[in-house]
């Protein structure tokens, strides 16, 4: 019998040895002219069995605190302490050092800020538990005769729990307002900065933590106080000058990163349809408010009437200020949000309607799932984001047209399927949600994982239908309304047990659904292509099915969750797809394609019409009685599918977007075209469009469709800008130019007068049309020809557009349409033939910006579109434009004083460009750190950081050319007083130098074990001398008679997981480096010796492998040395229990240095048994880097067979038996696969032998060949013989020398060790000694020092 599941308070209570904020109130006083924060907090806290409440608090100093009226003793330390070391970032010297540098900066300052840093002592006093008996209502508080209160709760085991809360007054003041809150002009405003709260006020900020509050904020009387909840009452003092202040009750607990506050003098817009609703701007924009917001109380009632039930804080208030002041477009706070005024718009202006209403809309949401629904976990935090999105996507819909909405997700899919490769984007893993400190909603993953959310939960709405699926939105809606709970959280678990109650979805199904998509990363990959069989009357459909994750990123994420399982020889995920079959008959649907299956699939779909099957075919030749052909097979293979006789018109795969896929149809040119033309659906159309542009060769036939699409005024807009696009890209000389033909015909018929051949005045009444027609003189400029140069009639023709543009008697606003003419000069490849028009373009940009200077435009956008056109033809025309006279054109427009903020962050881009395109990266780098220093505004800084990360993502090649201290530069601006103050901008530098080391821009993977810097291990006991690396050195090949005793060394540490990492020499100081350095460490120095032969290095190494070991001098010296041979070709080496690793030689190029140990063993000084392989080959020239063979081949070795069977090195006290060689696997491989290839050759041969039998010709080539092979063998016969007779006198005296030496060969070995010590000497002395065959191969001399090998 299953276990009754714990209540969410319950739980909480028990697992949480912490304090709990049960209730807060915040009164403060804001001083406008001082930019100064006074006030106090009062938190009712529940305090813990060890009488210390923990509480965030930052950028604020703290006058006194008090527990129940009470002093109490407290500790304050800040999360932010500078560090002004120098010697800090000594060993930063590549872009690898200064990411794992970063990673470890970055991860440390997010550990202590979710450390609270306030710590407050609260006595407790001992109280009897008598008096608390007879209290049975849950949540009833009883006063104590000393102030302190008693909360008595119903605790799991039915029994009366007391709870001791206290009231802790906290007095402080914010002097300097740098984060959290801001100053601005005559605005304070806050932010909804991760974890920024504590900046200005004490609380416990933390987002798993919930309580209502009571708000007071008093500010000058010509002020409006904005903050959350409801407002009570004002109450305006008798100071002089009089004060005001706005009291507010926040009923519904939330987390205190959902506190807001803006001061400013506000105009305030009452809702005309809404009560409950408000707007709030400054007067300068108050016009434009009342226009955009004229739709909202629709979105409004079409959320309640969706989800059954009333706004859940009862008021809503929207705020909007300057663009200079906002942190971001949009900051969300419990029953309010503050936008930024780039969002307001006035009746004029077209292009920014839809984009203004969809983010207002998706605010709104985002207070239903978000704030008022909290997520349980961070695991879950992507169920939230997706039912906001979610829902915003029903609203589009409802007001924007089915045709918005289902061309925006279907959009928002290939996004994901692009970018969805790693393990960044499993929404419900551990280690990509839980582990990144909430990272995960900053960034470039930030997109994706929402869009990726929005499209799994549309996945469930259409396996359960939209009626189940709102029946589960409103059951969650209405469980949190209850006020008997105490918590209003939601979890993927919850959900995934809703979907199987109340959407009826079955549990095996959604057992394999959530792991896969929800706990997984990656989308399915789909390539099919159909083929008809006519004999059949069938559709014979092949799948390849794959996915866009790597095998070793699902691995990862399957291994740190334990809910995901991993299907062996399964690929695909659960589920049914869909293939939609268009026939001369009708429609139909086949849901056919099993989303899970074999990687190679043939499906085959029946075809409904019977036209070709009803069609008489003639008895051939050859037939059998029963009507069948023995060619039958052959002829059912044949593609009828673009036939005469074929019924098909085209196909379509998961046609209603039921799965988020990545899908590659493949069928015949005319199909897509009948897609085109016939199929209603925007996706269809779209796809149709996507796959005819991408053809090799483009005919007439696709010119012709593509501009029929274009043309039609009832397709919808987004999808006709599409094949505009198309059409610039068909149009080349093979198709005489058709397309661009089109496009200028098109726009003329729309726009020109034909009786004088010019443009008419603007009329923007019909929106689609405008839309389509901004977007043809883009398409127009991107026409190419085949000098990848624009056309003269292209460059003539936009330049004719932007001479006679009028918009005289137009009502609308032609600002973006003007802006698409200037992109479109910027888009212009200009050759021999166009350039003599450049001057009269630029002329025309330049009068633009004269004239937007003085009559300035919406929100800048006009000299925006100059400033980015200028910044291209810079780019392109380098010769023709000097780079100087570009930055002195640009360079005003960073004006802080008169440059409008939109303006001023576009210059700055654009010199940014230009910087990095002209002088390089660590050009770029400098000055964009340059540009960070005088950018005041918090968003702006935001920018420059993304455009600087996308700028380093163009860049393929590697960043070796940065300098160090560039490095060092980012990472002390990483670490900050400005990137603290600003998260956002922390993260992207954190991104930029992630990407500058080749890794992905995100936290997820990176390790949280903090390394030690790598020392010399002395270990003193067993449990120490099993944890001690082993270490090896290598220094660099010196030259021989290099006359200098020290050598430089290059230290190289080598991981188990297989990663090298070179390091700089010793006396250097080590970095902690990110993954590399949280393993065992390997130290291989390799010093270079005299040259000598190669039968005195096999002298040497048999020594040493087969003498018997100095016992004494082992326990001395606890030090083994192996001289490894020069040159060692076909040696292959067992891998078997062995770890291989490979260093490769950065300094010098073609040098190679491999070392492999396996099976290192530290016993007792009697049994020394390590076994090392070490193979040098420093040579000059190519190298195969990289590559870890066993097998090592030098050229122009002569003698490179005399060691061949020599296999690997033992050391130790093993006997000759033990040292003997054997053959490796690796030979075995390499003999299969010859006689593999030699028998493969002989059946090819015989085969040929048998076509051939007729050839006179062939017949006698093959008998002088017979010939020739007879009178080898007898050849080889006679050497045999003679050899044999040689070689048995040899090996008799061989033996007679082996017997009389069998007594003394310890004695012997030791002796020719001695002699070929001293004869290395001696050639090492003399400089010039006789030229032997391995003269010029370096030595390699492996040691391996350990100060106590025994005890193991």
């Amino acid at each position: 019998m299953a276990k009754p599941r714990k209540t969410k308070n319950e739980e909480q209570k028990t697992e949480n040895s912490d304090a709990v904020v049960r209730h807060q109130k915040l009164c403060i006083s804001i001083d406008m002219k001082n930019r100064r924060i006074y006030g106090y907090t009062e938190l009712k806290v529940v305090v813990p069995e060890s009488g210390l409440v923990r509480l965030h608090a930052d950028n604020m100093t703290i006058h006194s605190i008090s527990v129940d009226g009470e002093s109490a003793d407290f500790d304050f330390f800040p999360h932010h302490q500078l560090v002004e070391d120098v010697e800090r970032w000594r060993s930063v010297s590549c872009t690898n050092s200064a990411a794992d540098a970063a990673c470890s900066t970055y991860i440390s300052a997010l550990d202590k800020e979710m450390s609270p840093n306030l710590l407050i002592l609260c006595r407790k006093s001992v109280k009897s538990t008598s008096d608390q008996q007879g209290q049975t209502n849950v949540g009833d508080t009883l006063q104590s005769s000393s102030g302190e209160s008693k909360q008595v709760l119903t605790g799991s085991n039915g029994h009366s729990v007391d709870e001791s809360v206290k009231l802790v007054r906290i007095d402080y003041w914010v002097e300097k307002a740098e984060t959290g809150v801001h100053f601005k002009d005559n605005v304070l405003h806050t932010d909804n900065q991760i974890r920024r709260a504590h900046c200005w006020f004490p609380c416990l900020d933390s987002s798993l933590h919930c309580c209502c509050y009571d708000l007071e904020f008093t500010v000058d009387s010509t002020f409006v106080a904005v903050s959350n909840g409801t407002l009570l009452h004002q109450v305006l003092s008798k100071d002089d000058p009089p004060r005001k202040t706005y009291v507010y009750s926040l009923n519904v607990p939330v987390s205190a990163g959902w506190i807001s506050l803006v001061v400013a003098p506000f105009e305030i817009f009452p809702d005309r349809h809404s009560s409950l609703l408000s707007y709030m701007c400054l007067p300068a924009s108050l016009s434009m408010l009342r226009n955009t917001v004229g739709f909202f109380h629709s979105a409004f009632s079409h959320y309640e009437d969706y989800l059954s039930a009333s706004f859940p804080f009862g008021s809503y208030k929207q705020v909007f200020i300057p663009p200079d002041m906002a942190t971001s477009a949009m900051s969300l706070g419990a029953s309010m949000c503050i936008f930024s005024t780039q969002l307001l718009f006035d009746e004029k202006v077209i292009d920014q309607t839809i984009d203004s209403r969809i983010k207002l809309a998706y605010a709104l949401a985002s207070q239903w799932f978000g704030v008022f629904i909290t997520a349980e976990a961070p695991a879950d935090e992507w169920l939230l984001s997706g039912l906001a999105g979610y829902l915003t996507d029903s609203f589009v819909k409802r007001f924007l047209g089915n045709n918005e909405a289902r061309y925006r997700r279907y959009k928002a899919n290939c996004a994901v399927c692009k970018a969805d490769v790693t393990g960044a984007t499993a929404l419900c893993a551990s280690a990509a949600s839980t582990d990144l400190y909430e990272t995960q909603c900053m960034g470039l993953f930030r997109k994706i994982r929402s869009w990726k959310a929005v499209s799994i939960l549309q996945m469930l709405e259409k396996q359960m239908g939209p009626e189940s699926f709102r029946k589960i939105l409103q059951m969650i809606i209405y469980r949190a309304q209850d006020k008997s709970r105490l918590l209003r959280t939601l979890s993927t678990k919850e959900f995934r047990h809703f979907s199987n109650k109340v959407g009826n979805l079955e549990r095996p199904f959604l057992k394999e659904f959530f792991p896969r998509w929800v706990g997984s990363c990656g989308c399915p990959v789909l390539r099919m292509g159909p083929s008809y069989n006519k004999r059949k009357n069938m559709i014979e459909l092949s799948v390849v099915r794959g996915c866009t994750a790597t095998s070793d990123s699902l691995r990862k994420v399957s291994n740190g969750n334990p809910d995901t399982e991993t299907r062996e020889g399964d690929v695909g995920w659960p589920g049914m797809m869909s293939i939609r079959v268009h026939e001369l008959d009708g429609m139909y649907d086949h849901p056919s394609l099993p989303m899970a299956g074999e990687t190679l699939q043939l499906l085959e779909i029946p075809c409904h019409s019977k036209n070709s099957a009803r069609r008489i075919q003639k008895p051939k030749k050859g037939a059998k009685a029963d009507g069948s052909d023995d060619n039958g097979d052959a002829f059912a293979t044949v593609d009828m599918l673009s036939g005469v006789d074929s019924p098909l018109l085209w196909l379509r795969a998961d046609p209603e977007m039921e799965y988020l896929a990545d899908i590659h149809f493949h069928q015949p040119v005319q199909m897509w075209i009948n897609q085109l033309e016939r199929d209603k659906d925007v996706i269809a159309q779209a796809q149709a469009i996507a796959t005819l542009e991408t053809l090799p060769q483009h005919s007439f036939a696709v010119v012709n469709a593509l501009n029929n699409f274009l043309s039609d005024s009832k397709a919808f807009w987004r999808v006709r800008i599409e094949a505009a696009f198309a059409l610039a890209i068909t149009s080349s000389e093979e198709t005489d130019w058709a397309g661009l033909l089109h496009l200028v015909k098109f726009y003329k018929s729309r726009r020109f007068d034909e009786t004088i051949g010019l443009p008419r005045p603007n009329d923007f009444h019909d929106f689609p049309e405008y839309f389509v027609l901004e977007a043809v003189p883009l398409a127009i400029a991107m026409v190419r020809s085949a000098d990848k140069k624009s056309p003269r009639e292209a460059v003539e023709f936009v330049s004719q557009l932007l001479k006679y543009n009028d918009n005289h008697g137009n009502p609308y606003s032609d600002v973006y349409w003007l802006a698409a003419l200037i992109q479109s000069i910027g888009e212009l490849e200009f050759g021999q033939q166009s350039i003599q028009l450049l001057s009269s373009l630029l002329k025309r940009i330049d009068r633009l910006l004269q004239f937007d200077r003085m009559m300035p435009s919406y929100n800048g956008v006009l000299t925006i579109s100059c400033i980015r056109s200028l910044t291209q033809i810079a780019l392109k025309l380098t010769a023709l434009v000097p780079l100087d006279r570009v930055f002195c054109l640009i360079k005003p427009f960073r004006n802080f004083e008169t440059a409008p903020w939109q303006v001023r962050i576009e210059a700055s881009r654009a010199l940014l460009d230009l910087e990095f395109y002209f002088k390089g990266i660590d050009s770029a780098l400098s000055l964009f750190m340059e540009f960070l220093d005088e950018e005041p505004s918090l968003r702006g800084q935001v920018k420059l950081a993304v455009h600087v990360m996308h700028m380093c993502q163009i860049r393929h090649e590697s960043f070796s050319d940065i300098q160090s201290l560039t490095l060092v530069a980012l990472l002390r601006l990483l670490e900050s007083r400005k990137a603290f103050n600003n998260v956002f901008l922390r993260h992207h530098l954190f991104c930029i130098l992630q990407i500058l080391a080749g890794r992905p821009p995100t936290l997820y993977g990176v390790p949280r074990v903090q390394i030690q810097p790598v020392v010399d291990a002395e270990p003193s006991t067993d449990e120490k001398i099993k944890s001690a690396p082993l270490k090896l050195r290598i220094s660099m090949p010196q030259e021989a008679l290099t006359g200098t005793p020290e050598a430089k060394h290059t230290h190289i540490i080598i991981s188990p997981d297989g990663l090298a990492i070179a390091e700089a020499s010793k006396e250097a100081d080590t970095v902690s480096n990110g993954n590399e350095r949280r393993v065992p460490v390997v130290k291989i120095r390799v010093k270079q010796s005299a040259a000598s032969s190669r039968a005195e290095d096999l002298d040497n190494v048999l020594d040493n492998s087969r003498g018997d070991h100095n016992e004494t001098e082992l326990a001395a010296s606890s030090s083994v040395s192996v001289d490894a041979p020069h040159r060692l070709t076909n040696v292959p080496m067992s891998t078997s229990n062995h770890n291989l690793e490979e260093v490769h030689s950065c300094h010098d190029q073609g040098s190679r240095m491999t070392a492999s140990i396996g099976s290192a063993k530290f016993v007792n000084d009697d049994e020394v048994s390590k076994e090392l392989q070490c193979t040098a080959d420093s040579r000059k020239g190519n190298s195969h880097g990289g590559q870890l063979s066993p097998r090592v081949k030098t050229n122009g070795e002569t003698d490179a067979e005399k060691y061949a069977g020599v296999q690997s090195l033992p050391v130790g006290g093993q006997d000759e038996v033990g040292a003997s060689l054997a053959l490796g696997d690796s030979d075995l491989g390499v003999r299969k696969k010859k006689e593999k290839k030699e028998k493969k050759r002989k059946r090819e041969e015989k085969a040929d032998d048998k076509g051939r039998r007729d050839d006179p010709e062939y017949l006698e080539r093959k008998r002088l060949k017979k010939e020739q092979k007879k009178q080898i063998k007898k050849e080889r016969v006679k050497m045999q013989t003679t050899d044999a007779t040689a070689s048995s006198a040899a090996l008799q005296n061989l033996g007679e020398i082996t017997e009389s030496k069998a007594t003394s060969t310890s004695v012997e070995l030791k002796k020719l060790k001695e002699a070929s010590e001293a004869r290395v000497a001696k050639s090492g002395g003399e400089g010039k000694g006789e030229a032997t065959v391995g003269s010029s191969v370096p030595k390699l001399r492996i040691k391996i020092k350990s100060r106590t090998i025994g005890n193991s």
